[in-house]
């Protein structure tokens, strides 16, 4: 008996909210790198650094510290976006609800938030490049989230329904 394998023995699969805060951190950081490669290469004026101006003092900001920084907490505040996807967009099949989702935070920043962040020109100033880097870089960015939340909420009910019967 001693070579039956034990439930133990197996990896537990990870949470589905563990899941979620591992999909947010790595979305925010991934696509904030896009965006800086994109600032890099002149697509957009927007560097990810804007998200440091309105709380740190110095010029560290807008140095590389700054844009490590910038990257992480854009990885945790898209933690919070990707639990609000979880909480209300999760049950939606289909990438379009991602599609959906990005241009609803592409708005709330460039028209919301936007007073919060000096670095961020008024919407009606911003180039034509800027612009559409910037919404494709959200819709995209939605498109991850989306998916991969939705992804796992249908495997989840899949495996639940396969192991009911």
């Amino acid at each position: 008996m001693a070579n039956v394998l034990q439930t133990d023995d197996y990896p537990k699969p990870m949470s589905f909210p563990v899941m979620v805060f591992w999909t947010g951190l790595f979305g925010g950081v991934f696509w904030g790198f896009i965006g800086f490669i994109a600032n890099y290469l002149s697509f957009t004026e927007i560097h990810p650094n804007v998200i440091l101006e309105p709380w740190a003092f110095g010029d560290w900001k807008n140095k590389w510290l700054g844009t490590i920084i910038s990257l992480i907490l854009l990885g945790i505040i898209s933690v919070i976006a990707a639990f609000v996807y979880y909480l209300f967009l999760r049950k939606f099949k289909g990438f379009w609800f991602g599609i959906g989702y990005g241009i609803i935070l592409y708005l709330l920043v460039f028209f919301v938030l936007n007073p919060l962040f000096p670095g961020i020109k008024p919407f009606l100033d911003l180039s034509r490049d800027t612009i559409i880097t910037t919404i494709c870089i959200y819709i995209v960015y939605g498109i991850f989230i989306g998916y991969s939340i939705n992804y796992e909420y249908q495997n989840n009910i899949a495996q639940e329904n396969e192991t009911s019967t």
